[in-house]
């Protein structure tokens, strides 16, 4: 049973990729995150996984995904307790189907949130193919999701198919020497951008972000940040607000113990 005088917060994270590069080589860092989530479980009133938690992520009708059974067990363990985790697709695992809402119980998005926590608004997302410019991914992902395209995957036998997808991962511009995407200017980030764009339809307290693999919180202006929430690949980051502030912290490998 809970401890119901524990202080509540909301904890975010986001590109994680589980089983880059692969499976047995990422087990460590599957390890680590699921120790980040029995640390985070005692005192957390929601978790939001914000995107790219899996390198890569594919459900036949009868087939999932070798591997990843600690994470998703304790996903299911949390869940089971009563904590709501949000599971935002992203475009590494934009092929999520039912498998995980009806196995480990998260909840699923496949846009952007508009939320109030701790009565401050929030809006959540992934962030890829969001703000100017990047045309060629945006044309890409129009392909990959498109509903012909996952039919045509899904007739590959699972051995083939799931490795090709591994090797496309693998050979990404952001995978390539594992280098954290990096800025000169905050003006010029397009998730920035597109932030100060929202911001001029409406106002949020708080626009949180992955996919650009920084760690940022930055105020675009009087009670409104943009937030990106970095990476589990070099960063081990994560955000946690507890309706006061929102920070962005690392997990260390003996943080709590």
């Amino acid at each position: 049973m809970q401890n119901k005088s524990i202080k509540k917060r909301v904890y975010f994270a986001s590109d994680v990729h589980l089983g880059y590069p692969n499976i047995e080589e990422a087990r460590w860092r599957e390890k680590l995150f699921v120790k980040w989530l029995d640390y985070i479980k005692e005192d957390a009133l929601e978790i939001y996984l914000v995107g790219d938690i899996f390198d890569f992520w594919y459900e036949y009708r009868k087939v999932v995904p070798r591997g990843f059974v600690r994470f998703l067990g304790k996903i299911s363990e949390i869940t089971d307790s009563g904590i709501p985790v949000h599971f935002f697709t992203g475009n590494h695992d934009m092929w999520v189907s039912d498998y995980l809402i009806k196995e480990t119980g998260v909840i699923l998005h496949t846009n952007s949130l508009t939320k109030k926590i701790f009565n401050k608004k929030f809006y959540i997302a992934h962030g890829d193919g969001l703000g100017r410019g990047d045309f060629g991914y945006k044309i890409l992902k129009k392909i990959f999701t498109s509903t012909s395209l996952q039919f045509l995957f899904s007739r590959l036998h699972p051995n083939f198919s799931l490795w090709l997808a591994h090797s496309w991962s693998n050979s990404s511009r952001l995978k390539k020497g594992l280098a954290v995407e990096s800025y000169k200017d905050i003006e010029h980030e397009i998730l920035y951008g597109y932030a100060k764009e929202i911001l001029k339809q409406e106002h949020y307290n708080y626009l949180v972000f992955g996919h650009r693999h920084l760690m940022v919180n930055v105020e675009i202006e009087q009670n409104s940040s943009y937030i990106n929430l970095g990476d589990w690949i070099t960063q081990f980051s994560y955000g946690v607000f507890d309706g006061i502030d929102f920070k962005l912290l690392r997990f260390k490998q003996n943080e709590s113990e």
